[in-house]
């Protein structure tokens, strides 16, 4: 796996937020969670990438793809990927 880290852009009150962390989590896989209710920055990023909506969870990976709310499967697949 790549020494940079994956971002998970999402909410606190979002459940696929805390799917994807516990897939990632399970996976051993490294990744920084940026609250988007916290940091408008963020906010903003998702907004832009989803075209206009807000849409989490919006996860980057350091190859620079996005997956948005991508299943357990889809995001284990780019895990795979990854390698």
């Amino acid at each position: 796996m790549t020494t940079q880290s994956i971002v998970v852009y999402g909410t606190n009150w979002c459940p696929d937020c805390r799917r994807a962390q516990r897939v990632l989590d399970q996976h051993g896989v490294p990744y920084t969670y940026i609250n988007i209710e916290h940091d408008p920055a963020a906010a903003e990023f998702v907004i832009k990438v989803n075209n206009g909506n807000q849409s989490v969870p919006t996860i980057v990976f350091p190859d620079g793809s996005i997956l948005v709310e991508p299943s357990n499967h889809l995001l284990q697949t780019k895990l795979n990927q990854l390698g």
